[in-house]
């Protein structure tokens, strides 16, 4: 049982006991209100998920009270139940914020189909609403973190596809960030104040797709305490994201192409067709057509997902995207704790390292460093292990062998070399003592000491 607050308001006492009643039976928590001035009292006192409200009140009618409602918390889902003859206003309220509308005479089995959409929209909402802050508060507001040609033309590709409502198939490796991409695609589309839901088709077993992607009715199977609402529903007028989309399980991929067809879904233990209006984007690191080939994956259904295909580079093709990316992570998690440096040597060895985890690796190794380092400088010794040993690696080559990067990207990993070698002398010579140390260096104390940090180095090390 959910247990999420609705709120009843009707003028008719017998009514709003009866709505409330089938809420409490489907496990809900309501509470009535027999005006709009009574409700918004309640509204002050408890938030609630819904708002369930009679359109012909006295006083302050349901379209009145929608309006105070959303102008309180636009957030707040609200069920309108009207007359027939009050359709055309109803439809009128779906366009001031209203989520839904129900005639009068009602069936319980529709006000708990409808309360349940409802309720779902609601929690989609607030599980969207960090990303969607995140997206917002990035570099240059939603627009995701980059600076090299091939990022920009997905992206140039992604706001192109965001215009029509073709379905789009996200190739690339793990780490290259494609659900933030699907993420931008519906922030940039018409749909973008629906549902964005996720999918992660790696993490479900066999069994439960019908189930977690097209609901069931109570009762349908052992164990369906209650009505479930599937995710096509729950993303209606939205996207529907189903990552990892290879590792769909081969019988459900038949059944998933007809809903995608029909544009409708039937909820197991159920004999009507629910339509749905969703926009598919899917995304897979595996090699589909080759799963097609081998009968893995459904010719049919590749063809009908790879309408508008988008093949994201790897981070260690868009070199240009990791200075770019080590600022946004730098100011991200090492400014709050003073860290807000990157010694060359530093941003060197993280230029030249492959990244075979991509995005989400190089997120990670910042992270880690930023939690590990001292203020205000990362060092190496901050860095994950791999990224040291290929560093220390290329910064003792041989002199005719061929370091990858630049030029600059060379220097700067021989200079750092030459420093470290030149200070862990220095401090071993003087046993640590670093004010000998830097008379000897012929610089400030305070300088050496410095240099000591942006090397990971520590003159107590060196006391022995």
């Amino acid at each position: 049982m959910s247990g999420d607050p609705v709120l009843v308001v009707d003028d008719e006492p017998d009514l709003a006991d009866s709505c409330a009643y089938f809420l409490q039976r489907a496990g809900y928590a309501p509470r009535i209100a027999h005006s709009g001035a009574a409700a918004l009292q309640l509204l002050e006192q408890q938030p609630f998920t819904l708002v369930i409200t009679d359109v012909r009140m006295p006083r302050m009618g349901g379209m009145e009270l929608l309006a105070a409602i959303k102008q309180r918390d636009p957030d707040i889902e609200v069920l309108l139940i009207t007359g027939y003859p009050e359709l055309d206003t109803a439809v009128a309220a779906i366009k001031q914020g209203a989520f839904d509308y129900l005639a009068k005479p009602y069936r319980e089995a529709d006000l708990m189909a409808r309360v349940a959409k409802a309720v779902a929209h609601r929690r989609m909402k607030e599980q969207n609403a960090g990303l969607k802050e995140r997206l917002r508060s990035g570099l240059g507001g939603r627009r995701l973190v980059h600076a090299s040609p091939a990022f920009a033309a997905v992206l140039a590709m992604l706001e192109r596809a965001a215009r029509t409502d073709a379905s789009v198939l996200l190739l690339g490796e793990s780490g290259t960030g494609k659900e933030l991409l699907a993420h931008h695609l519906h922030d940039t589309s018409q749909r973008q104040d629906k549902p964005f839901v996720p999918v992660d088709c790696a993490s479900i077993p066999a069994e439960l797709f019908e189930s977690e992607l097209f609901g069931h009715e109570k009762g349908a199977f052992t164990g369906a305490s209650q009505q479930k609402l599937g995710l096509f529903q729950v993303a209606d007028g939205g996207t529907l994201f189903l990552d990892e989309l290879g590792e769909l399980p081969l019988p459900f991929q038949a059944k998933l192409l007809r809903a995608i067809q029909e544009r409708s879904v039937r909820p197991i233990g159920s004999s009507q067709q629910v339509p749905v209006d969703v926009r598919i984007v899917a995304a897979t690191n595996r090699n589909l057509q080759k799963d097609v080939d081998d009968g893995r994956f459904r010719a049919d259904l590749f063809y009908r997902l790879d309408v508008v295909r988008i093949a994201v580079p790897p981070l260690r093709e868009r070199p240009e995207d990791i200075d770019a990316l080590v600022a946004h992570f730098l100011q991200r998690f090492g400014a709050p704790v003073g860290i807000v440096q990157l010694p060359a040597e530093v941003a060197a060895a993280l230029r030249s390292f492959h990244w075979p985890g991509n995005v989400r690796q190089l997120r990670n190794a910042i992270e880690r460093a930023c939690a590990l380092g001292h203020a205000p400088a990362l060092a190496l010794g901050d860095l994950p292990p791999e990224l040291r040993a290929e560093a220390q690696q290329l910064g003792g080559e041989a002199a005719d062998g061929e370091a990858p990067g630049t030029f600059a990207a060379m220097k700067a990993r021989r200079v750092a070399a030459l420093e470290k070698t030149y200070l862990e002398g220095l401090l071993k010579k003087h046993i640590g003592n670093v004010t000998h140390a830097a008379e000897e260096a012929g610089m400030a104390r305070s300088a050496l000491q410095k240099l000591l940090q942006k090397h990971g180095l520590r003159s107590s090390d060196f006391r022995s």
